[in-house]
C-alpha cells in the first residue's frame, strides 16, 4: 500500500495538473462562446460588455461538460511527468504496485465528482438559467437557430397540442406568430391553428386573428380561438430552460412540474441520473488514462499511446452522448442510459490495467 507522504505527494500533483487543463479548456471554451454570441447580437442594441457577462454566467456549465476530459489529459500528463522523472520506477522498486499509486488519482476524481455535483452543478445552473432569461430577453428565445423558433407541448381537456412560436414575450405570458397542432385525447390529429399572437389567459390560450385548418375542411378564419391549458407563464420559462440549468436538488421536482403541467420530465431525470453517476465516470477517466500512460517509456511508442488515450477518453464521450439521446428519447430507462457508459468505461479501464501489469 502507498504511504501517506507519498499519497499526498502524489494527490497534489494529479490535483494541480487536473486544475491546469480544466482552466485552460474553460478559458477556450469561454471565448468560442464569446465569439458566438457576439455574432447573435450583431442585429441588437447591447454591447459586448452585457455578452461578456452574459457569457461569463454561461461559462460553468459550460466547463462541466470539459471536467472528465481535463481529468483524462490532466491524469496522462501527471503520470508521463512522473514517469519521465524516474518517480514511479522508484515506487515500484519500493514495493508499490500500480494500484498503490492509482490510490491518490482515484480519490481525487472520486472528490472532484462529488464536489461538482454537491456543490459547483448548483451554482454553475442558478448562474445559467439567469443567462438563459436574458436570453430570451434579449432575443426572444433560448435557441441560436432563429428558423427553430420555440415549442411547447402540453395535455389539457382539448388533448394533446404541440405549439411553436417565434418567440416569447412578456415572460412567458405571450407568444408571437403561433401554430398549434392539436390532437384529440386518442393522440389522432384534428387540427392545425395559425395566428398572429396568443396570449396566455387563466385556464386557456387566447389565440387571436386565428386560421383553423381541419383534415378534409376548407379553412376557415376566427377573431379568438381559445385553447385550454393548465399551463401559466412560470411553466412556459420552464419548459423552455434546458435540464443543464436545473440545480441538481432540484431536478427531481421540476421532473414532477413538468409531468403535472402535461410536459415531457423525461429529460430532468436523465440529467439528474447523469450527475449521480459523474463520480464514476470520472474515475473511468482515471482508469483509461492509467491504461494509457503507464508504460510509455518502458515499451517506447509515446505518440501512439497518447493517441490512443485521447481516442479512448473520446469513444467513451460519444458513447455517454448516444446513450444520452436514447435515453432521451424513450428507449432506454434514464438510469441505464446515465449509468451504463461510465460503468463500462470503469470495467475496460480495471481490465486493461489488469492484462498490463498482472498478466
Amino acid at each position: 500500500m502507498i504511504g501517506l507522504t507519498l499519497g499526498r505527494y502524489l494527490s497534489g500533483r494529479f490535483l494541480q495538473q487536473i486544475l491546469v487543463v480544466f482552466l485552460a479548456i474553460s478559458a477556450l471554451s469561454f471565448l468560442i462562446d464569446f465569439v458566438e454570441m457576439l455574432r447573435r447580437s450583431a442585429d441588437s442594441s447591447v454591447g459586448a460588455g452585457f455578452v461578456a457577462f452574459m457569457t461569463f454566467l454561461r461559462a460553468p456549465v459550460a466547463s462541466e461538460q470539459v471536467l472528465p476530459f481535463a481529468v483524462l489529459f490532466g491524469t496522462m500528463v501527471a503520470f508521463v511527468n512522473l514517469t519521465r522523472k524516474l518517480e514511479l520506477v522508484v515506487a515500484r522498486a519500493s514495493g508499490v504496485s500500480v494500484w498503490g499509486f492509482l490510490v491518490p488519482p482515484l480519490a481525487i476524481a472520486l472528490l472532484i465528482g462529488l464536489a461538482s455535483v454537491f456543490l459547483y452543478n448548483p451554482m454553475a445552473a442558478a448562474m445559467k438559467q439567469r443567462a438563459n432569461e436574458m436570453e430570451i430577453e434579449m432575443f426572444g428565445r433560448a435557441s441560436a437557430d432563429k428558423d427553430a423558433g420555440v415549442w411547447l407541448r402540453q395535455r389539457s381537456v382539448d388533448g394533446r397540442a404541440t405549439i411553436k412560436a417565434d418567440k416569447i414575450l412578456d415572460k412567458g405570458s405571450r407568444l408571437d406568430k403561433v401554430t398549434v397542432y392539436l390532437d384529440d385525447p386518442n393522440d389522432h390529429f384534428v387540427e392545425r391553428v395559425d395566428a398572429a399572437g396568443a396570449v396566455l389567459t387563466p385556464g386557456a390560450w387566447k389565440l387571436a386573428d386565428a386560421t383553423i385548418v381541419r383534415p378534409g375542411e376548407e379553412a376557415q378564419k376566427v377573431n379568438a380561438y381559445y385553447l385550454a391549458t393548465d399551463l401559466t407563464a412560470d411553466d412556459v420559462m420552464r419548459s423552455l430552460m434546458s435540464p443543464d440549468s436545473v440545480p441538481f436538488w432540484q431536478l427531481p421536482v421540476f421532473r414532477d412540474r413538468a409531468e403535472e403541467a402535461g410536459l415531457e420530465g423525461r429529460t430532468y431525470a436523465l440529467r439528474y441520473q447523469t450527475l449521480l453517476a459523474r463520480p464514476l465516470m470520472l474515475i473511468a477517466m482515471v482508469l483509461i488514462a492509467a491504461a494509457f500512460s503507464l508504460r510509455f517509456f518502458r515499451f517506447g511508442g509515446v505518440g501512439k499511446m497518447v493517441a490512443g488515450g485521447v481516442a479512448a477518453g473520446f469513444v467513451l464521450y460519444v458513447a455517454t452522448k448516444m446513450v444520452g439521446d436514447m435515453g432521451d428519447a424513450g428507449l432506454l430507462t434514464p438510469s441505464i442510459a446515465a449509468w451504463s457508459p461510465a460503468l463500462v468505461g470503469s470495467l475496460l479501464g480495471a481490465l486493461a490495467l489488469l492484462h498490463q501489469e498482472d498478466g
